[in-house]
């Protein structure tokens, strides 16, 4: 198995506790991929566990495209680099067989976090919930205008800590979807539609995002309307076919 490891984590712990890591541990998620929970010393790991590929991706992530936990490892390394926060990266492995590439695994520091960004969504009365979601907007436009397209800017994938004074700190996760480089405005504004914001939500952020964008509100808001809807038909129509089929 290829372990490559941070700072100076060791190797070898690594390599043990993944031996292990399908049976031991607390599993805090499942679905495409598994995330679990593990102490390990005096600190506390995460360890997300990749689905096993189908076949053409078992062969293309084994030579021709980094695979999800690596991409997971080296842009949380680069985030870290550019002044934007996500967990502490530990770890990547790839265990492989041949030409395939099977199971993968990415590893962070545990982060204790107050809430993720879902909960603005769930929770109309959510404590300071306004402020949270300008905070949220201005961190938003800074990670736009430094070139970084979160392609997974989705509800869960970003935790929020409370700082003194109302202000906030913002963690982005599930890392291994990113582009780097220029976005238009256009490219800008459809990176919000998979946060499924709600009308209010989309108001409050648009008069936010126009302020320091220096855009026009009507213009923003209407754009941001547009797509935030346009998306939510499309996730609308896809559970729908799902269900037809069976899925």
């Amino acid at each position: 198995m290829k372990i490559v490891v941070a700072g100076s984590y060791k190797k070898e712990l690594v390599q043990n506790i993944l031996k292990t890591i399908h049976k031991k541990g607390k599993t805090i998620y499942v679905g495409r991929n598994t995330l679990k929970s593990m102490a390990v010393a005096d600190e506390k790991w995460t360890v997300k566990i990749f689905k096993i590929p189908h076949l053409i991706n078992k062969i293309a992530y084994r030579f021709f495209r980094k695979s999800k936990a690596r991409r997971s490892f080296e842009y949380a390394n680069k985030l870290l680099d550019m002044g934007v926060l996500t967990p502490k990266p530990i770890a990547y492995a790839e265990h492989t067989e041949g030409v395939f590439l099977l199971d993968s695994f990415y590893i962070s520091k545990a982060l204790k976090y107050d809430l993720t960004f879902r909960e603005l969504i769930t929770n109309l009365k959510y404590p300071d919930r306004i402020n949270i979601l300008q905070q949220f907007t201005d961190f938003t436009y800074n990670l736009q205008v430094s070139g970084i397209h979160f392609i997974d800017h989705s509800p869960g994938n970003t935790l929020i800590i409370k700082e003194k004074n109302n202000r906030y700190k913002f963690y982005l996760v599930d890392l291994n979807r990113m582009h780097f480089g220029h976005l238009n405005y256009m490219q800008r504004i459809e990176n919000f539609s998979k946060l499924s914001l709600t009308d209010e939500m989309i108001e409050i952020m648009a008069v936010k995002y126009a302020a320091i964008a220096n855009k026009d509100f009507e213009e923003v808001y209407a754009d941001m309307i547009n797509v935030c809807h346009a998306s939510a038909d499309k996730r609308t129509r896809k559970v729908a076919l799902k269900k037809k089929v069976g899925l």
